[in-house]
């Protein structure tokens, strides 16, 4: 049991952390980068105050550890809120090919540049082959608002395809941690394909089954349910009702062989079609902005300095081929239909990587060396970091010399 004087500490700790995340949310935003770097550099520092015996150890990875499970719900929860399915399906034709050469074609080039360039495991490289599948569209979609151009063409179709990224990243996040016991086992064996088809057949069922449940809340329950706690209470009551439901969603998805993530993924889009629910997103926000900053904490505490060195190595490249993976396979489409300027200011915006792809990465260390090493989950990370960089300053480029030519002229 902990010590009074240790509860102290920590709680003094917590209450650091989180004003310190908001000054370096405000610093970092104003020189256009996103805030999930600096979340990612505190986890790091605290990690290294804890190697050299500055601040207490397994209590703060407990405490921690909880807050990131929360940030990881609160995180993927408004992915999914601010999914429009529907929006989706009357759009799909131009995004739909944008996304499915994006999405294969990255994760072929994710997986070869694993396995047959680095000759890491086959696991390890499926892990990266999926994380890199995945895109932040957030990172990129704040410089689109900041200069305004989120309502033309080319935001829309980058809001399509990026929302598009996200579903199909997560179902195939789902799928690849449903296969990996089996992948595991059958690494050294032969004969073992069938009982993958077998895995994936049931976990499709599963998936169905669970995705008609959600479906069935959503179209009978939810909207009933929502106007019941709006007349309850004035904002933020309801929203903080709908977010604990949210949470027990995740937590019984979790439960029935899925995720945290998947739950909380779900139960977003649970919400989404509703008008209100969304409209209350803002209530949402403060409680989002308090808990998700935990999630990339947590992730750079759990980074060990010792293989940095190692880890650097491996990030260039894998970041070099991020980079690559998004540009050549969302741009080239673009560029048949939009052309070069349209084609690289896509392709640049979904060059980040961040939240779904460190959930992916998060998830597959939790398992242990056997799915992810230290070194390659580092290494991630370091992609992470240059994705999200480079990526909002070529656009914040683009963007601002596009609006000073249109001025021009």
């Amino acid at each position: 049991m902990m010590s009074d004087n240790l509860f102290i500490i920590l709680v003094l700790m917590t209450g650091a952390v989180i004003v310190l995340n908001l000054l370096v949310k405000s610093g970092l935003r104003r020189i256009n980068l996103p805030p999930l770097v600096g979340y990612l550099c505190i986890g790091f520092g605290l990690g290294c105050l804890q190697n050299v015996g500055g601040v207490p150890g397994t209590p703060m990875d407990e405490i921690f550890t909880f807050l990131g499970k929360a940030g990881l719900v609160a995180l993927l929860f408004r992915v999914g809120l601010e999914s429009d399915l529907g929006a989706l399906l009357h759009q799909l034709r131009e995004a739909s090919i944008v996304w499915w050469v994006n999405f294969s074609f990255s994760g072929i080039l994710g997986y070869g540049c694993a396995y047959y360039l680095l000759g890491l495991p086959m696991i390890a490289s499926l892990v990266v082959a999926t994380a890199f599948t995945a895109t932040s569209v957030g990172v990129s979609v704040a410089v689109w608002q900041d200069n305004g151009a989120l309502s033309s063409p080319d935001g829309q179709l980058l809001i399509d395809v990026a929302e598009l990224d996200d579903i199909s990243a997560v179902v195939l996040m789902a799928l690849l941690f449903a296969l990996l016991p089996d992948l595991k086992q059958g690494a050294s064996e032969s004969g073992w394909a069938p009982a993958l088809a077998r895995q994936t057949a049931f976990f499709l069922v599963k998936l169905i089954g669970f995705g008609t449940l959600c479906y069935l809340f959503s179209r009978f329950v939810e909207r009933r349910m929502t106007a019941f706690f709006r007349s309850l209470e004035s904002r933020p009551d309801p929203m903080l009702s709908i977010v604990g439901i949210g949470f027990v969603i995740a937590a019984l998805a979790a439960w029935f062989g899925f995720s945290l993530a998947i739950g909380a993924f779900f139960a977003g889009l649970v919400f989404s079609r509703d008008p209100q629910a969304v409209k209350m997103e803002s209530s949402f926000l403060p409680v989002y902005d308090l808990l998700s900053p935990f999630f990339f904490i947590v992730i750079g505490l759990h980074i060990d300095p010792g293989v940095l060195r190692v880890a650097a190595g491996l990030g260039v490249v894998l970041a070099l081929a991020a980079v690559v993976s998004k540009l050549a396979s969302a741009g080239l489409p673009v560029f048949f239909t939009r052309g070069g300027r349209s084609a690289l200011l896509i392709g640049a915006s979904m060059v980040p990587r961040a939240e779904i792809s460190m959930v992916i990465m998060e998830n597959a260390r939790a398992l242990g060396d056997w799915a992810v090493t230290a070194p390659v989950f580092a290494a991630m990370v370091c992609v992470t970091l240059v994705t999200c960089v480079a990526g909002p300053l070529v656009v914040q480029s683009m963007l601002t010399r596009g609006l000073h030519q249109a001025k021009v002229k």
